[in-house]
């Protein structure tokens, strides 16, 4: 009974100490929390794609309370979130602008040439890496779906060989555009219309022969536009989103119709211009 008593008396002892230590590591170590990072983050949507620049919503969460970033700083959340969280920071709101991804690509397998039926791995870096292309066209899309398996709201499709974005589901969150490794996509303001549908650089009789709707650079484009919005570099063409007034006058004249026309609404399932 007496080891009993003492056993007893030891671990209730031990108990104490390690309890008491408990408490003195918890205040010395203890970080204040800022309210107000803990109400941002519950205002972020929490996908945590990292399209904001930040590991996850947390970190940004965290960003926005110190002042290192801002209100809008989230791209899913759209103009609703950046006003709720500049309320809690106390802050004037500020005008967010919607992006949405846009494939640069218009190489549909009915006017790209194929190198034959591939059967294989079914992801496009791996095709990259090993040196590995389906079409001619070694700057068009492989409509393998990489960017449609990384996509969390299923907006995008492969259809025809080629990926196409639904711009009513898509929220701009940036995955697709990580995911593919030739750069085929990029996010651009969802008001803008006028795209260039092409990613070739090589010259226009090269792009013919992979692809009949590839760009050539012929600059008939940038001769219509009268704000400098559209310029023709590595014989591709690029339009500034800034400047562009949706006139839609270098679609008018682009012989290839690689550029979309801005009276062409996207809202069918599977369109992405």
């Amino acid at each position: 009974m007496e080891i009993i008593l003492i056993t007893t008396a030891v671990i209730t002892v031990i108990g104490i100490l390690v309890g008491a230590g408990l408490v003195l590591t918890g205040k010395k170590f203890h970080v204040e929390v800022d309210e107000r990072e803990i109400a941002v983050r519950e205002a972020l949507p929490g996908n945590n794609c990292g399209a904001c620049g930040y590991a996850g919503c947390d970190a940004m969460a965290a960003a926005i309370a110190k002042g290192e970033a801002p209100a809008g700083g989230c791209p899913v959340g759209g103009q609703a979130c950046a006003d709720q969280i500049a309320a809690i920071m106390g802050t004037s709101g500020e005008a967010v602008e919607r992006k949405i991804a846009f494939v640069k690509c218009k190489g549909t397998c009915d006017v790209t040439k194929n190198q034959g039926n591939y059967v294989g791995v079914t992801d496009c870096r791996s095709v990259v890496l090993n040196g590995l292309s389906i079409t001619d066209c070694s700057y068009g899309c492989l409509g393998l779906g990489s960017c449609a398996a990384v996509c969390p709201q299923d907006a995008i499709r492969i259809e025809n060989g080629v990926a196409s974005v639904n711009r009513k589901k898509c929220v701009g969150c940036g995955l697709c555009v990580k995911a593919c490794p030739r750069g085929l996509i990029e996010l651009v303001p969802e008001h803008n219309r006028v795209m260039v549908q092409c990613s070739n650089k090589d010259r226009g009789p090269l792009v013919k022969q992979v692809c009949s709707a590839g760009c050539i650079g012929c600059t008939l484009c940038t001769r219509q536009c009268e704000f400098e919005a559209i310029t023709v570099e590595n014989n591709l063409a690029h339009v500034n989103y800034a400047n562009c007034t949706q006139c839609g006058k270098c679609a008018e004249k682009c012989p290839a119709k690689v550029i979309t026309p801005p009276a062409k609404r996207p809202d069918a399932q599977n369109a992405q211009i």
